[in-house]
């Protein structure tokens, strides 16, 4: 399987994602192809050490910064790393293609390069998130500030395929985020969202709310962009605080450190339960090649769990069967409405 990485996309690029993508040649059996400077590529890991095997370097002089609107991709960034490396996969280069860089131009470059799926209206951001027991998958996660109620259905549709396949969780339960249980709450959006879903087939056990997500209410939580990423944001900024209060108690003085020994073992499985690094970063569902979203500041840990999640991706073929399920959704609904056009 050969991975094509955006060596220069993110905070701690190339050197930390030089890391984790030398962990994965060695740990995951994959061939890399790196997009960026080539001449930093090969100092930075002289220097740390990081051996190169089995990884190619495309030379390629730009990079397209965070602060940089996401459509100067196309523009006066065309010859980024990020772009290059989309233009690679939509190659046929590489089995997928994976960025730390800006989440907004990488969405743009995924859509105008490597194209959606057929039939899919839009790409979404779809991280996997720690909660009680196990994981669960939110989407949309910024993608799509303003989102239609088709779109939300086959948001529910793609994550409960990459749960079941990737994952390995058997007929996901599926949920749509709201300001309460009841099959009536929210606005218009939300109302026909609900009715969508509930005949869609897929295991969707209703509407719920932000508080019950962490608690294993749900294995696929749909929303629009804009709830979807502030969801995501204030979990990962609770998870901060806790960790970091929890560090505060039991260093607080020598009693407290007395007592941290002895549940050591404990806080640190918590810890690691809590880190969203564990999961590495999130697919762009509805994209017609794999293309994964590595989390910003992502060190060499957190690059190297995104790449063996890509890596699942991929083996479980979750693009084919997202467009096998929409072309069994459109013809099904083709022949609700008669329409022999659509069937075709």
């Amino acid at each position: 399987m050969k991975i094509i990485v955006d060596a220069f996309g993110g905070d701690n690029a190339p050197l930390e994602i030089l890391k984790g993508c030398a962990k994965a040649v060695a740990e995951l059996d994959m061939d890399i192809l790196l997009t960026g400077r080539e001449e930093e590529i090969r100092r930075v890991a002289k220097e740390n050490e990081i051996s190169l095997n089995r990884m190619q370097i495309i030379d390629v002089p730009d990079v397209i910064t965070m602060e940089e609107h996401a459509g100067e991709i196309m523009k006066s960034k065309s010859n980024s790393s990020m772009a290059e490396a989309l233009r690679r996969l939509a190659a046929g280069e590489g089995d997928a293609c994976i960025s730390a860089g800006n989440s907004g131009a990488l969405v743009v470059g995924a859509t105008l390069i490597v194209k959606r799926i057929k039939g899919i209206k839009r790409i979404a951001f779809a991280p996997v998130m720690p909660k009680k027991e196990g994981c669960f998958m939110l989407i949309d996660c910024g993608a799509n500030v303003d989102c239609k109620a088709d779109m939300l259905r086959q948001f529910g549709v793609m994550g409960s395929i990459y749960m079941q396949k990737v994952m390995q969780i058997n007929n996901p339960r599926v949920a749509l985020a709201n300001i309460g249980t009841e099959d009536h709450k929210g606005g218009d959006l939300q109302h026909e969202a609900f009715a969508l879903l509930k005949k869609s087939g897929l295991n969707f056990i209703g509407n719920i709310e932000a508080r019950d997500i962490p608690l294993d209410a749900g294995d696929v939580i749909v929303a629009d962009g804009f709830t979807g990423n502030s969801i995501l944001k204030t979990y990962e900024g609770v998870a901060i605080l806790l960790m970091g209060k929890l560090k505060e108690i039991f260093t607080k003085n020598t009693l407290n450190k007395l007592a941290a020994a002895v549940v050591l073992k404990d806080i640190k499985a918590l810890q690691k339960t809590m880190d969203y690094n564990e999961y590495g970063g999130a697919p762009l569902m509805g994209c017609a090649k794999p293309v994964f979203k590595a989390h910003g500041s992502a060190k060499a840990k957190t690059f190297y769990n995104a790449l063996r999640l890509l890596k699942s991706y991929v083996s479980a073929g979750v693009v084919d069967e997202i467009a096998s399920s929409v072309e069994s959704y459109n013809k099904n609904t083709a022949k609700e409405s008669g329409d022999e056009d659509a069937q075709e």
